[in-house]
């Protein structure tokens, strides 16, 4: 499951890095919050608060960089740059994107928690 939702050498590297039990951590912390950046960025979305909605798919961004989410970064990435606008013509739809990827990220790192 992780494969290619997980950029695998990232992780591992971070796993030297860091080690495996800080991983976890970081993972649990990440799986905890995430859900909550997501919830927020649609709340900014509807207050039409771009600056509010930039800073949290930034943060989103460098988190999922951090383990090796490569496409979940680069979906946040392209919101923090530009993507509110995109978002609101398109009645958030990037946002619901958003969250499937996350879905899928959360499943791979639960996965290699386990492993």
């Amino acid at each position: 499951m992780s494969e290619g939702t997980i950029d695998l050498s990232v992780f591992e590297e971070l796993k030297t890095t860091a080690g495996a039990d800080f991983v976890h951590e970081l993972v649990d912390t990440f799986l905890t919050e995430a859900p909550g950046m997501l919830a927020e960025l649609r709340r900014a979305l509807d207050a039409n608060e771009a600056d509010r909605f930039r800073r949290v798919a930034h943060s989103l961004k460098s988190n999922s960089n951090t383990f090796g989410a490569s496409k979940l970064a680069a979906m946040a990435k392209h919101l923090e740059i530009g993507g509110f606008v995109a978002a609101r013509a398109d009645d958030g739809a990037p946002l619901t994107a958003l969250n499937h990827e996350y879905g899928r990220v959360a499943e791979a790192l639960a996965e290699l928690k386990r492993a």
